[in-house]
Order: structure tokens, then C-alpha cells, then sequence
């Protein structure tokens, strides 16, 4: 087993612990420090395919600013929340067996695929790949929609988030 797979493999594990944490957390602030933990090692496996571009963007983009967005919406709508009596359900197995269902076939499915063993090719290095990711981006045939659309997203929840911490004037 080499180096690249051992590293791989500890930060997929990581980001499965962190996203079940996210979930699975009962304070809101704590489970937007867990998706911190998510997407950084979402940045680390974006290192290891040697991307240091998007690398960086996941951590500029993503937790420099969506995570940080998130943190400040919840301190700005922070109401007192005290725990009354027991937060799970009394038919919590229900959703607990159809989640395990879901995940069993998931990996029947991936296992199954024919190119389940299959490793990824190596990218040419004479291609300028941060060249065409930027064409992609600002082309009008490519990515400019999303792009605009998830900025416009961002001010909205922004905007939103203000306006539900300011509560009513009287």
C-alpha cells in the first residue's frame, strides 16, 4: 500500500466521521465546525490529485467563506435553546434500518461497477489545466450561471440571516 493510499484513506475516513458528526451533533455551532472538518479534508484529497488550485479554492471558498457564513448565521440568530426532555424519537429505528438499506445497496452498486478497481490515469503535465479551469468558468457556454447563481444564494442567506437576527422593532 502506498503512501498516497494510506493518506487517502485516513482522510476519507476523517470526512465520513466528520460529516456523520455534522448530523449527528446536537449544538448547531458544533456542526458547523464538523462541516469545517469536512471540507478541509475535502482540500486534502484535492492536494493528493495534485489540484493545488482547487485545493486552495476549497479552502478560501468553502471554509473561508460558506463555513464562516454558516458560524455567523448561527450566532446572529441564536435564540436560548434549552433541551426539553429527551430529541430523539421513540420510531428512530424506522429511518435508522431504511438509512442502512440505502447504504448496503450503495455499496452493492459501487462494488459491482466494472471499473470499481480501476485507477485514475495520470494527468498530462504539459496541459495547463488552471488555464482551462478559468476559461470554464467565465465561458458563457460552461460554469458563469452556477457561479452567479450560488453568489447570489450566498447575499440572500446573508441578507436573510440579518434580517431574522434583528427580530421585530417596537
Amino acid at each position: 500500500m502506498t503512501a498516497d493510499r494510506i493518506i487517502f484513506l485516513l482522510t476519507a475516513g476523517v470526512i465520513l466521521g466528520s460529516a456523520i458528526m455534522v448530523v449527528v451533533t446536537r449544538k448547531l455551532i458544533h456542526a458547523a465546525l464538523w462541516l469545517v472538518a469536512a471540507l478541509f479534508g475535502v482540500a486534502i484529497l484535492y492536494g493528493i490529485l495534485q489540484a493545488g488550485f482547487l485545493a486552495v479554492v476549497q479552502v478560501v471558498v468553502y471554509i473561508g467563506a460558506i463555513a464562516i457564513l454558516f458560524i455567523f448565521a448561527v450566532m446572529l440568530t441564536r435564540k436560548e435553546t434549552l433541551e426539553k426532555g429527551t430529541q430523539t424519537r421513540p420510531n428512530w429505528w424506522l429511518p435508522g434500518i431504511l438509512g442502512l438499506i440505502i447504504l448496503i445497496g450503495l455499496i452493492i452498486l459501487i462494488t459491482g461497477h466494472i471499473d470499481f478497481n480501476r485507477t485514475a490515469e495520470q494527468i498530462p503535465t504539459n496541459i495547463d489545466t488552471l488555464r482551462l479551469l478559468g476559461v470554464a468558468l467565465v465561458s458563457p457556454d460552461a460554469f458563469v450561471l452556477p457561479f452567479e447563481i450560488a453568489s447570489v444564494l450566498l447575499l440572500a442567506a446573508l441578507v436573510g440571516a440579518v434580517f431574522v437576527a434583528s427580530g421585530k422593532k417596537e
